[in-house]
């Protein structure tokens, strides 16, 4: 792969609360300079509903010598909302990009499921939910949103181009059935799940077969046993507050089990790296607001849950970077592994 890189996560935003409470500079600078020469990262996909947590982030990226995919994350926006969002965020991407910066800018990621104007719904849930029921009227369901969603993304794109002058891209689901020739990437949120297994790389094949180079986001699976055969739903684990979307705990028993989120992310890298993908972002770095409680109630080892290749720390930092508040996973070995190969 010429791009060997994960996501790195600002914060998402939602009915205005910010899901990383904690976002100091220094530590991010930090964060970073490990994913580079630890993780052996030579890219980012720098994710996030602030644009200015993202230019700082950025900046920072930028000053290591890593390529940025700035990526804007909206959740709950309308369309003008997002214009909005992309309009402000392509200027800053456009400032790091003229400094010398490598920069790919990221016109949104599944954009039809997790805002309004694509789906009829109130939520994620709710709009999966519809496109989903009725099997005999999702054809027709399907098409209805890939219409909206394409005559959005050429507004979109048009405000990016005008303002940023590198090349674009679009995180999107397989069913989304997006047109590519907006794009210089053709960028997929790609998960595999027991149930895609068998067909899953000649999948990947398929795709990097196309005139376009392939970049690959959104890929990782939960810290519990068994969440890799679920994948893109292994974090449904979580309770959270209806209102604010804040995690509460986890429902039910489920076993802990870092050597097979690491044995997932593995597998998932050799593929893309043999089939010829271009760049591939693991999902994701650290959550947040999901930490490692191991003492106690096991619904409250939130951690359980995240996609994250360390475990964020409570009022203490970790033993293999004591000034860092978190751990790393097993499966942080796995991608440094992987990519330092």
């Amino acid at each position: 792969m010429r791009a060997k890189g994960i996501c790195y996560d600002t914060g998402f935003l939602y009915n205005g609360d910010n899901s990383r409470d904690r976002f100091d500079p220094d530590l991010v600078r930090r964060e970073l300079t490990i994913i580079r020469d630890d993780l052996h990262c030579n890219a980012v996909h720098i994710t996030g509903g602030d644009p200015e947590r993202l230019e700082l982030a950025a900046r920072h990226a930028a000053d290591l010598g890593l390529e940025i995919w700035f990526s804007p994350y909206p959740l709950e926006l309308t369309t003008d909302e997002m214009l909005v969002l992309f309009a402000d965020c392509a200027d800053r991407a456009e400032r790091l990009r003229r400094q010398g910066a490598g920069v790919v800018f990221v016109t949104g990621v599944e954009l039809s499921i997790m805002n309004r104007g694509f789906i009829e719904g109130d939520s994620t849930g709710e709009r999966l939910g519809r496109l989903l029921s009725d099997p005999d009227r999702r054809p027709e369901r399907l098409a209805a949103m890939g219409t909206r969603l394409h005559a959005f993304l050429r507004e979109a794109v048009a405000v990016v181009r005008e303002r940023f002058h590198g090349k674009v891209t679009y995180a999107a689901i397989q069913f989304e059935r997006v047109d590519w020739d907006l794009f210089d990437f053709t960028t997929f949120e790609l998960i595999r799940s027991a149930e895609v297994a068998d067909r899953f790389r000649d999948a990947v094949r398929t795709l990097v077969a196309q005139p376009k180079p392939v970049a690959i986001t959104g890929f990782g699976t939960a810290t519990w046993r068994g969440a890799g055969d679920v994948a893109p739903r292994s974090m449904e684990i979580l309770e959270a507050d209806k209102r604010t979307g804040a995690p509460l705990r986890i429902n039910g028993g489920h076993e802990r089990d870092e050597p097979g989120q690491a044995a997932y992310v593995r597998e998932l890298l050799e593929i893309f790296d043999s089939e010829g993908v271009d760049s591939a972002f693991v999902f994701l770095f650290a959550l947040y607001s999901l930490p490692h409680r191991p003492d106690g109630d096991p619904r409250d080892d939130l951690d359980l849950a995240s996609l994250g290749i360390v475990k964020v720390l409570e009022n203490r930092n970790g033993d293999t970077y004591p000034d860092m508040p978190w751990e790393p996973k097993a499966a942080f070995a796995a991608v440094a592994e992987h990519y330092r190969g």
